[in-house]
């Protein structure tokens, strides 16, 4: 929407009276979600009930929509409205917000809007492409709670939480072994074809647990499918009203459940690992499992897109397309000081620190990478 509260009125308006008398209820089942920061604005997001169509709107259209109740006239909301944001909503405004609103079919009696047309998508081939695969994900993923809702007790979360957590610091002091071990592993195919059944096993959990996830805290998850991109394939997870659910540590948990989920798959062997003697065959192996389970989940943390950790970082901060928005400002930014005038002290702090958390995390992954590639070299 791009209508703001203190724009000029359309030329077709209704009678004074009618305007003035009208009190507007957002439908059921509209969705407003929080606050976000994109580039030098502040957005809200709304959400269609029935299209599931997302609009954006204002700090100004988000405070006259969330007194939408059927109860307020325009002579109610203005006082409220200029004590807010120093001016009075004009009578014009009034009427255009409501034209915009009632043609999106955001308001109580305004008739659906078209279903939009699904976007043209790339034909499956051998080699890339996705498949739906299940009928009802949502009825699926919603079953799924039910069996699993007594262990997302706190009583039964916090004391794993803890042993995933304290996993990484004790795998962490052993990287030497590890390393070792991965080598080892790379050297037995039939052990090695194993550790990658049961990751690839894990990632397919790691998808579900985002749905299970969402359940839990009232979302809706859209679809579960396959994707390929020859020779991997692997399950996705669609939740299509992510950014709506209240409250920032649900979406934090659901963002970060699929990377704590590989975690917890991989306590048992790390048990197993580290209570066997230094001169078990086993031992090696069992490392080498755990240093590609840790870098499997850990990797999913790293707050680059698309990973999970991005999505963990953008709700934390609480903006909106967060990369492309700071590759936005920083292009600005070459131009010259007043080119970023518009963006708030705020959102100049979070695009710089991004600019250069990104680039560092991306050297550091290299480096990382031809490390570890060459200490399996020599090993």
């Amino acid at each position: 929407m791009s209508t703001a509260p203190d724009s000029e009125a359309p030329a077709s308006t209704p009678s004074r009276g009618a305007v003035r008398a009208y009190r507007p209820a957002l439908r059921d089942g509209v969705r407003i979600g929080p606050p976000l920061l994109r580039g030098p604005r502040t957005v809200h997001l709304v959400r269609h009930p029935v299209t599931g169509a997302v609009f954006e709107v204002g700090p100004k259209e988000h405070f006259v929509l969330s007194r939408f109740d059927g109860t307020r006239t325009l002579d109610d909301l203005a006082p409220e409205y200029a004590a807010r944001f120093g001016r009075r909503l004009a009578e014009g405004s009034w009427n255009g917000l409501l034209g915009l609103l009632g043609a999106r079919g955001l308001l109580d009696g305004a008739p659906d809007p078209p279903l939009p047309e699904p976007a043209p998508g790339r034909a499956n081939t051998l080699w890339r492409g996705t498949r739906r695969m299940v009928a009802d994900a949502d009825a699926t993923t919603a079953r799924l709670h039910r069996v699993l809702r007594p262990l997302l007790h706190r009583a039964v979360q916090l004391p794993l939480l803890a042993a995933a957590l304290a996993l990484v610091p004790v795998l962490a002091l052993h990287t030497g072994e590890l390393v070792d071990g991965a080598a080892e592993l790379v050297r037995q195919p039939v052990v090695l074809a194993a550790a990658a059944l049961f990751l690839w096993f894990s990632i397919t959990l790691h998808e579900l647990a985002h749905g299970v996830a969402a359940q839990h805290y009232g979302g809706h998850v859209a679809e579960i499918g396959l994707r390929w991109r020859f020779p991997a394939a692997m399950l996705y997870c669609t939740v299509d009203d992510y950014l709506f659910i209240t409250g920032r540590r649900a979406k934090l948990v659901i963002a970060g459940a699929g990377a704590y989920l590989n975690l917890l798959l991989l306590l048992p062997f790390a048990i197993r690992w580290y209570t066997l003697p230094e001169d078990d065959p086993a031992r090696a192996l069992l490392a080498g499992l755990l240093l590609l389970g840790a870098v499997q989940a850990l990797s999913n943390l790293v707050p680059l897109p698309p990973l999970d950790g991005y999505r963990m970082l953008g709700h934390l901060l609480g903006t909106a397309h967060l990369a492309p928005e700071t590759r936005a400002y920083l292009s600005l930014r070459r131009t010259g000081a007043a080119a970023v005038a518009a963006y708030p002290r705020r959102a100049r702090l979070i695009h710089t620190a991004y600019g250069a958390g990104a680039v560092l995390l991306l050297l550091l992954a290299v480096a990382g990478t031809c490390t570890v590639a060459l200490l399996l070299l020599l090993g």
